[in-house]
């Protein structure tokens, strides 16, 4: 996974600059008309802002996320598409972790026009397409999933 690793701080990197020029601007304009607009909000929940005002609950919860996911995830010698799966879901959970534990908030910008949509960030990006990556990974290429062997921490590259 270390070959992968730099995915994830590419997320992180992009992202807390992204939110940091969204705190600068703290405006709203069309990005891509009757599509998409740059509107600067503060979540203090999760995700559609449920369990809102628990920065530091949400932290945890992500910070224990994070941890499991990567438990479960040493069990496996994984292909490709589930590591860069793995690494864009590591990344947009750590940059959302960062806001919600330095902050007490996190920083969304994207709102879609043409429905009603939660507005998001490029950590929420990241994390939605790691989760449809890695679910395509798991339908579609199950000998990417390989269980290791006990004695066996290293994995293949």
């Amino acid at each position: 996974m270390r070959k992968y690793a730099w995915i994830a701080a590419l997320v992180v990197a992009t992202d807390q600059l992204v939110k940091a020029l969204a705190r600068q601007l703290n405006e709203t304009f069309v990005l891509i008309p009757g599509v998409l607009a740059f509107t600067y909000a503060e979540n203090t929940g999760m995700a559609f802002s449920l369990f809102s005002g628990r920065p530091w609950l949400l932290g945890l919860l992500s910070a224990a996320a994070i941890c499991f996911g990567w438990l479960i995830l040493r069990r496996y010698r994984l292909g490709a598409l589930s590591r860069v799966a793995a690494m864009l879901m590591l990344g947009g959970a750590v940059g959302n972790m960062l806001d919600r534990l330095l902050a007490g908030y996190v920083v969304d910008m994207f709102e879609v026009l043409l429905f009603r949509f939660a507005i998001f960030n490029v950590a929420d990006a990241a994390l939605t397409a790691g989760c449809l990556l890695m679910a395509i990974s798991l339908l579609t290429k199950p000998g990417d999933w390989s269980e290791r062997s006990n004695g066996s921490k290293r994995e293949s590259v």
